[in-house]
């Protein structure tokens, strides 16, 4: 089994009973292989997890905007909480990294599928709340999800050039932007990412920065400055 102490530092999280942790990173295709594992499937806490993702972002969102309808609630909740996004999250706290996969998911690479990661996402919510209570697991939600939550304006409009983005090919393409990693240069401790975003194959724009956050964030820039350029 993989140690988990660097992933309870990355979620600011230390789980009285580890097991739960061990079990919302535990993919079916673990189980499968291993029926003898005292693990079972992530499942279960990817449903509460699920189900407490929604509540928060929902509380947040009616507290923060007492002027949008519940149409408008209902989209921006939607938005914060799609696969994709919840994807990113997991990606950024390496979540890939500690799944326990069988043989054949490890070599499809399953570590950096999006569905799985947004399901592990999810999982972990359901452990910290069922290991530490509602009060932490808001915290760790809100945590995770401050940025995007602080990129929304009054209007319910999103601040940000990762949200504007999303905004523009999702009325345009119907389609969330895709990041991807495509170059990593230097060394460990001055490392430099870059980062293109797509919609399905056509690459809308391509940054840099010292984190993968913030080439998101360059390249979301790019792409919304090539998008204003565009004839329509």
């Amino acid at each position: 089994m993989a140690d988990l102490r660097e992933l309870q530092k990355r979620l600011r999280v230390t789980f009285k009973d580890i097991t739960l942790l061990q079990i919302a990173l535990t993919h079916r295709s673990y189980v499968n292989e291993n029926p003898d594992t005292p693990l079972h499937a992530n499942e279960r806490l990817e449903f509460l997890g699920d189900a407490l993702l929604g509540f928060v972002v929902a509380q947040e969102l009616y507290q923060r905007f007492p002027h949008l309808a519940e149409g408008e609630l209902t989209e921006l909740r939607s938005s914060l909480v799609r696969k994709e996004a919840l994807a990113q999250h997991a990606e950024e706290l390496n979540l890939g990294d500690f799944l326990y996969l069988g043989k054949g998911e490890e070599k499809a690479g399953g570590r950096r599928r999006q569905t799985n990661l947004a399901c592990t996402f999810e999982a972990v919510v359901g452990a910290v709340l069922m290991d530490r209570g509602f009060a932490t697991a808001k915290r760790f939600v809100l945590r995770c999800l401050g940025e995007e939550l602080e990129g929304i304006d009054w209007e319910g409009l999103p601040r940000d050039a990762k949200s504007k983005l999303q905004q523009i090919t999702q009325a345009q393409w119907k389609q969330a932007p895709v990041y991807k990693v495509v170059e990593t240069a230097g060394p460990d401790h001055a490392r430099e990412f870059t980062v293109e975003v797509r919609t399905g194959h056509q690459v809308l724009g391509k940054g840099s920065g010292m984190s993968k956050q913030q080439a998101e964030k360059e390249a979301a820039r790019a792409a919304l400055a090539m998008l204003k350029e565009s004839p329509d």
